[in-house]
């Protein structure tokens, strides 16, 4: 297959997922062709089988703003006719959905049709999406693409609650490659960080409000308190002064290191005792996954899909949002029991393992077959 991708070319989770995908899809054969405003981030090497083609901004006096979604939209008909694709899938709603429509209405006018595949990711829904300044168009663009994903059962529902959706929506979860997520012998990097032995908690995230970063050095503060540890805060965003402040005040700099965006993130999850996760929102969970790949037990906040993904009382603990306490209290029972700390990052892997790449692919792979089979009647019509 043909396989056109767009998605924000961040360190994001949807972008993540997206490059991911585009890769892995790669690998097996496909063509893929990624259409955004800057290369995503984790494409960051020559692969096989992999095109890129960045949407130009372009400059118009009267505009204060340049008009991207003209622009995206223009870039699609571009790409989608002259390479001839297959299929398009569109990842985070706004306002990729949109603009898909707009693309596929223009080469419906050049007799080309082509599928539409939106795969919906958490904050274009519950946050975003539900903001009445956008939400007409985005239950217009859901009802419109030719296939519907979502990254959970939770996002699904959220979504169906929200808008009036008048399409399925297939649930399709997030997933992880172990060929690259994996716990590496990082001993020497543990050495540095933690020269005592000091137990290592960890958090990555874009350091938004929504992650409650502030909630992972609460926590920390509880459990140092009782246990020799270290805070490894791996990204960046918004709050961080804030975070960094609140360092200060408790007077756990020195405990507490801000590493900034990372991309060799894998690496550092392999020094982790546990990775702690207190977000309000989650659509799915998909740095908890990461970290039990990586053989790390997770403490969540309840929230979204993450019960989905950290089993309660298996991979780790699952907290009401907020409670720092009921975290703390988990976090410490988890480092204070080497064995069942043992026990957890064994079910760790093996949850971990359940959401492998090389189980996802197939079902997307069959998805969009599916959705090129039911549109070559219009295909046939129009050649």
């Amino acid at each position: 297959m043909k396989i056109g991708i767009v998605c924000y070319p961040t360190f994001g989770g949807s972008g993540v997922v997206a490059t991911e995908l585009g890769l892995g899809l790669a690998r097996k054969g496909h063509k893929v062709h990624f259409i955004t405003y800057k290369r995503p981030a984790r494409l960051n090497s020559f692969q096989e089988n992999v095109y890129y083609h960045e949407v130009s901004s372009g400059s118009y006096p009267l505009f204060e703003h340049s008009p991207y979604e003209t622009e995206l939209a223009s870039k699609l008909v571009d790409v989608i006719s002259y390479e001839k694709l297959d299929i398009l899938h569109v990842h985070y709603a706004i306002p990729h959905a949109a603009v898909a429509y707009m693309a596929k209405q223009i080469l419906k006018s050049k007799n080309y049709a082509i599928p539409i595949v939106t795969t919906l990711h958490g904050t274009d829904i519950t946050l975003v999406g539900n903001d009445k300044t956008y939400s007409p168009v985005v239950e217009f663009s859901i009802n419109n693409s030719d296939g519907v994903t979502a990254v959970s059962n939770h996002l699904k529902e959220a979504t169906n609650r929200h808008f009036n959706i008048t399409t399925d929506i297939k649930v399709i979860y997030n997933f992880i490659d172990f060929n690259r997520f994996q716990k590496t012998d990082k001993e020497h990097f543990k050495k540095a960080i933690a020269p005592d032995g000091e137990k290592i908690l960890i958090h990555t995230s874009n350091f938004r409000k929504v992650k409650r970063v502030d909630d992972v050095i609460k926590v920390f503060q509880k459990v140092n308190e009782q246990i020799p540890s270290k805070l490894l805060l791996v990204g960046d965003g918004p709050e961080r002064p804030k975070l960094e402040t609140l360092c200060r005040e408790i007077g756990l700099c020195d405990q507490i290191r801000f590493l900034g965006k990372q991309d060799a993130v894998e690496e550092l999850l392999s020094l982790g005792d546990l990775f702690i996760l207190p977000s309000a929102q989650e659509s799915f969970g998909l740095s908890a996954l990461e970290a039990m790949a990586c053989e790390v037990p997770v403490i969540s906040s309840d929230v979204g899909g993450l019960p989905e993904v950290n089993l309660d009382g298996v991979t780790g603990f699952v907290c009401a949002l907020g409670d720092v306490d009921a975290m703390s209290q988990c976090a410490l029972e988890i480092l204070k029991d080497d064995d069942l700390h043992k026990k957890m990052k064994v079910a760790s892997l093996n949850r971990a393992k359940e959401f492998s790449i090389k189980n996802i692919l197939p079902v997307y792979e069959d998805f969009y077959q599916e959705l090129i089979d039911k549109l070559k009647p219009t295909l046939q019509s129009i050649s």
